[in-house]
């Protein structure tokens, strides 16, 4: 009987086993629909927040770029579509290519400038000295200024007349300089101030990508004779390749749409000497009586694309370096 009854019971048993387990799924698909709820909770203000300030000004540019607008049609919104004729009109301006030209150096000059003192700067702050932490947070002040009080500064310092630029110059006998009203040297001192702004950035991004690196491959390196150039050709750079790129990056993106340094200190001039494409931007939809918003729209078009070819670039570069 032992036998028998024993298949019965466990037959018993196995729908009151079947039921309570029903409610499982139901009860695990529920835990994910309010995990995924609030996760979209969560996530919704930035949406939003890209939404109303990214995308649409985004869209709105470049419908802008697409369109023939007047300050009429601007009013009622009913400007002419015109598909690419706004870029041809653009390209075959003449001051287009001379505007690339001084975006190009004021970028590349400057960039260059920031990256390479910026990692002096931090090779040499990584050394423990007494005021250390000090100087270090002096060399962040150009970055905390309001960048209205750096180049309202820098103006005064290059200014011809009463500049302490052309008072040091005099001192060891050279001439006057007139650093903002000569076409020759007025994008040499735009580019001064801008190197003087970015350095910080470059100072703090590769500190910190110093203390990631381990101290025992410096170690390790002394004991096989390495001197300091070749300790850091052959293990600093090296192993900041990470943080320069993305350094870089930022830096040319930043630098590509500079526009306040430019403005206050020569207004991009004297003619167009210091006329980068932003300028140009703000000129053409603000710089006349009869604002072009379409083609102002369009060079700064011209800028979204050539910082997302750069962009794009680099993410191809991390996928790679990543395969």
């Amino acid at each position: 009987m032992t036998v028998i009854t024993s298949p019965t019971r466990s037959a018993g048993h196995a729908p009151a086993g079947a039921a309570a387990a029903a409610p499982a799924p139901r009860r695990s698909s529920r835990a994910k629909r309010r995990a995924q709820l609030t996760a979209w909770g969560f996530a919704a203000p930035v949406v939003v927040y890209l939404a109303l300030f990214y995308a649409y000004p985004l869209y709105k540019n470049v419908d802008l770029s697409l369109r023939h607008y007047t300050v009429r049609s601007f009013i009622t919104g009913d400007a002419p579509f015109v598909g690419l004729q706004n870029f041809a009109a653009i390209i075959g301006n003449p001051t287009f290519w001379p505007s690339m030209l001084t975006t190009a150096i004021f970028v590349f000059v400057s960039i260059a400038f920031q990256f390479a003192i910026g990692l002096a700067l931090a090779v040499f702050f990584f050394k423990s000295f007494r005021l250390n932490g000090f100087l270090r947070a002096l060399f962040l002040v150009p970055w905390l200024l309001p960048l209205l009080v750096s180049a309202s500064t820098w103006s005064w310092m290059f200014n011809s007349d009463s500049g302490i630029v052309n008072s040091f110059l005099e001192a060891f006998g050279i001439g006057q300089i007139n650093w903002l009203t000569s076409p020759q040297w007025s994008l040499t001192a735009v580019l001064v101030a801008n190197i003087w702004i970015g350095i910080p950035f470059n100072l703090v991004i590769m500190y910190s990508g110093l203390q990631g690196i381990s101290p025992d491959l410096y170690e390790a390196a002394s004991l096989d004779g390495a001197n300091g150039r070749q300790r850091f050709w052959r293990i600093t750079f090296p192993l900041l390749r990470p943080v320069t790129t993305i350094t870089l990056l930022l830096g040319f993106v930043y630098t590509l749409k500079v526009f306040d340094i430019i403005w206050i200190m020569t207004r991009g001039g004297p003619a167009t000497s210091s006329t980068t494409l932003a300028i140009w931007s703000y000129q053409l939809g603000f710089g006349s009586l009869l604002p072009d918003f379409s083609s102002a729209a369009t060079v700064g078009n011209v800028l979204i694309i050539i910082a997302l070819i750069f962009g794009l670039s680099y993410a191809r570069m991390q996928r790679r370096a990543e395969a």
